[in-house]
């Protein structure tokens, strides 16, 4: 994936150069489906006119909030066309994931996809590809450079402030409940997994991943790796909590027994490393797989 210029973009669409002279990006209002597109837009304070399925994304992306102003345009997968075309944006922008909603999107606006997650990459390195490329985009490139910046600089911090050897630090397996008996145990190419490498932590799964990082195991798994300490990144789906203080496989973890877990505040497992917890009132990243100091702390004083 390449990020096509304003110019090129507007020769695509058959549109005159003259348009060029008149139009303004600070006024330009972009949509997307894709919620790591919006938190990357958003932490660029890019002006974003609609985003789908506003509240989910809050509960499982949290940081940074969608403007008020920001129309919702329904489902991910099933947008609402005639809301989004009562006020078009300057352009949609989607990732591969949505590519089959091309067609339908390019009548009401240009549509730009974004890679991410591409099999084989680097998805450190990605990350910070797509942020510059959006920062380009919407003129934010000032803002995209500093936020790749901080969030460097935050990574050597925290890796440098360890008090413990590398060979001291337990495995971490980090986790995702479908229901209280299903999980997603992310690896090689995730986010979590791309964190894990810039602070130097290991990773206990060595298992196969899918495109996006994950393998979806049962909770009995988990017993395979009894030095491990369990990371568990809310939300959980409703009830499960509950099923788990029942359970007794759950209960007879090594880690659950051990009390050696720990729970992370909501991060989109799928979103763009830069993004998580980008504090919007100072314009600074804040924490990456971590949204507040506050969890960032205690995730560093149990782990490391």
């Amino acid at each position: 994936m390449r990020q096509t210029t304003l110019l090129s973009l507007f020769v695509r669409c058959g549109l005159f150069a003259v348009c060029l002279m008149t139009f303004s990006t600070a006024k330009a209002q972009w949509a997307t489906v894709d919620w790591t597109i919006a938190e990357t837009l958003l932490a660029i304070d890019a002006p974003i006119s609609s985003v789908a399925q506003q509240d989910a994304y809050h509960d499982w992306v949290g940081e940074p909030r969608i403007f008020n102003s920001a129309t919702d345009m329904g489902l991910r997968t099933q947008p609402n066309l005639e809301l989004l075309a009562q006020v078009p944006p300057e352009q949609i922008l989607i990732s591969p994931m949505f590519a089959g909603l091309t067609p339908r999107l390019e009548r009401i606006a240009p549509v730009t996809s974004f890679a991410l997650y591409s099999p084989g990459t680097d998805t450190w390195q990605e990350m910070q590809t797509l942020t510059r490329q959006l920062g380009e985009l919407t003129e934010r490139q000032p803002q995209a450079e500093q936020l790749i910046e901080e969030t460097q600089t935050l990574m050597t911090t925290l890796r440098e402030s360890r008090s413990r050897s590398q060979s001291e630090i337990a495995p971490l397996l980090m986790v995702q409940f479908m229901d209280a008996r299903h999980v997603r145990v992310f690896g090689d190419n995730s986010l979590y997994n791309a964190v894990l490498e810039q602070l130097e932590l290991p990773n206990a799964w060595d298992k196969p991943t899918n495109a996006w990082g994950f393998a979806l195991v049962g909770v009995e798994a988990l017993a395979r790796y009894p030095e491990a300490m369990l990371v568990i990144i809310d939300p959980l789906p409703a009830g499960v909590e509950e099923q788990l203080a029942k359970s007794g496989l759950w209960q007879q973890l090594p880690s659950v027994k051990n009390d050696n877990l720990l729970r992370l505040p909501p991060v989109w497992s799928f979103g763009s490393t830069l993004c998580q917890g980008t504090d919007r009132s100072t314009g600074s990243s804040a924490n990456t797989i971590i949204i507040s100091q506050d969890a960032t702390k205690a995730f560093l004083t149990k782990v490391v």
